[in-house]
């Protein structure tokens, strides 16, 4: 039997090492779908929602590094990938996307569920191209695949349904060699440049982000010698956390008061394979250094006094011997010291008072972090959720950690989780969800029972859209339309097949996530939390002081005073 451009796609993805692709079938991936059903070596991972499959396939790609596959069927089931895609992109993880098309002859022609990919996936993508002929197979598939891999992102290759079925004209994949691992490092001279300019330094901050991956050694003795506080941003939390006596937190939005005051305190700042966005918490007066892999990243979001291309690892390793050791400890003393008090003050919120109702979710992230597997991984969906991961999950240098932290998306959390579970079954997977994220995205609930992945998901449910009301409140506004009339989910839960447990009270948490961690199977855990729990940043600027008071103003006037009470019942005396 000949085989077709479909077959040949899925030898070019083996030759790559892709062994599944996440997706909903459609009768425009019929030749792709048909020539998977026949192979023993590869998976088609079905979901509910191509949007899921797209979060699935980034998640993948983000714990093993490799290259990822989702697709959708032409016009709305491509257009489902968009958001996923866009967080993958944003991520820089490798993802491929298989876009299929209306038939060849009809393009053009306004048929039924055309639409153009190619401008569609413009700016989430690095590469996307239309494969028109068989003879573009596989070459067009195997410059998408290089594409996703060395520039780190999305690429899509588009291919109509009648296509897909030819008969492919060449019969093997035409690409053989392994992924290129490429050093790269500032010359001698900029390297005796940076290595004067930090021995000079007598109170250097180090702020690291997600591309100090595999350099933990490197920068613990990088601070070691510099007598310097780290900082992380969220996306560097489980590579730099961990067996680090320089860690001092995180800043930004989600962070805290210590690694806030490391940076605005300090002299010199390094930053260093980091894209951390937030301006308003980044030092005005210090010197700053910027390191990182991509020269286009080098002061674009800090005025930069020194900027160097080169990956964390390398560059450490050729300027560590170069470093003269800091005589001044005083900067990072009072670092420490700052950090060990709002630690305590943090850990004193996370605690389960007796009896008492609802619950902290301060608490309940505590003791997710406690019960779970030393190599636990763990997704978190965009909201509160979000804050009470990066305060309360510990990392050891085995836990893995997903987000949508550059892109923002709500509802990643469960699709996220099910590319973790397939990618790596062997693994506990846990979720923190939102009540809000989970609603959006709860169709595929369906996917953990069709595919018995083990998941575990724990529920922070407190009826509202609680992120955005702080952001309204912050802002002066008087919160509108957050609030969210949830079924049980415990219920919902049940109706798909999975273990359901509800928690109303702190002496209920432990148990009941226990419960589900042993469970053989995919589990929620629905906790009733407290909606009116306050996620600060570690500092407040005059605007929001200004927005909080406006907004109690605008809640007395407008008969919710009461409101005003809970809020300081539940945050002020504890």
């Amino acid at each position: 039997m000949a085989k077709t451009v479909a077959d040949l796609l899925i030898d070019v993805l083996l030759q790559a090492d892709v062994t599944r692709i996440y997706g909903v079938p459609g009768d425009s991936l019929n030749g792709i779908t048909d020539s998977i059903r026949t192979r023993e070596n590869f998976q088609w991972i079905g979901t509910r929602h191509e949007e899921t499959a797209a979060f699935a396939a980034g998640a993948e790609a983000h714990l093993t590094g490799k290259l990822a596959v989702c697709a959708g069927s032409c016009g709305p089931g491509n257009l489902h990938l968009i958001n996923g895609l866009y967080e993958c992109q944003r991520s820089r993880v490798p993802v491929l996307a298989i876009a299929a098309q209306v038939p060849s002859s009809e393009i053009g022609s306004a048929y039924f569920q055309e639409t153009d990919p190619k401008h569609i996936f413009a700016q989430c993508s690095h590469y996307c191209e239309l494969v028109s002929q068989a003879s573009q197979m596989p070459r067009v598939l195997e410059i998408a695949i290089q594409a996703a891999i060395a520039k780190r992102g999305v690429a899509v290759v588009v291919i109509p349904g009648d296509v897909a079925l030819r008969n492919a004209i060449e019969q093997e994949p035409r690409l053989r060699f392994a992924e290129p691992k490429p050093t790269i490092c500032p010359s001698e001279d900029e390297l005796n440049l940076l290595a004067d300019v930090l021995n000079r330094s007598r109170k250097t901050t180090i702020l690291g982000g997600a591309g100090c991956a595999g350099a933990h050694d490197e920068l613990v003795e990088f601070a070691r010698k510099l007598q310097a506080p780290m900082v992380h941003a969220f996306r560097g939390k489980e590579f730099i956390e961990y067996d680090n006596p320089f860690d001092v937190g995180m800043t930004g939005l989600l962070g805290f008061s210590s690694g806030y005051h490391a940076m605005m305190s300090c002299d010199t700042l390094v930053m260093i394979g980091t894209d951390f966005p937030y301006q308003q918490f980044l030092p005005k007066d210090a010197t700053v250094v910027q390191i990182d892999i991509r020269g286009e990243q080098l002061g674009r979001r800090s005025k930069v006094d020194f900027g160097f291309v080169g990956d964390t690892k390398a560059t450490l390793q050729a300027l560590l011997p170069r470093l003269e050791q800091s005589r001044y400890e005083a900067h990072l003393k009072e670092s420490l010291e700052h950090y060990r008090s709002a630690r305590q003050g943090l850990d004193e919120r996370a605690r389960g008072d007796s009896g008492s109702t609802p619950v902290y979710p301060e608490y309940v992230a505590s003791v997710i972090s406690k019960v779970a597997a030393q190599d636990a991984i763990f997704t978190f969906d965009v909201g509160t959720p979000v804050v009470w991961a990066a305060r309360y999950l510990k990392m050891n240098g085995k836990r893995r950690l997903i987000g949508s932290l550059n892109h923002g998306s709500m509802a990643n959390a469960l699709p996220q989780a099910i590319g973790a579970q397939v990618s790596h079954p062997g693994r506990q997977v846990i979720t923190m969800s939102g009540d809000g994220g989970l609603a959006m995205m709860m169709g595929d609930l369906l996917t953990l029972r069709q595919h018995n992945l083990p998941v575990k998901l724990v529920v922070f449910k407190n009826d509202a859209l609680a992120f955005v009301e702080l952001e309204m409140k912050a802002g002066g506004f008087l919160d509108f339309a957050t609030t969210l009339e949830n079924p049980e989910f415990t219920k919902i839960a049940e109706g798909a097949g999975l273990l359901g447990l509800r928690v109303e009270t702190p002496d209920q948490v432990e148990p009941a996530i226990a419960a589900a961690l042993k469970h053989d199977g995919p589990a929620l855990v629905e906790v009733l939390v407290a909606r009116q729990e306050l996620s600060m940043p570690p500092t407040i600027t005059f605007e929001e002081a200004k927005g909080f008071g406006i907004f109690m103003l605008k809640a007395v006037l407008s008969g919710r005073g009461n409101e005003i009470i809970d809020l300081a019942r539940t945050n002020l005396l504890r």
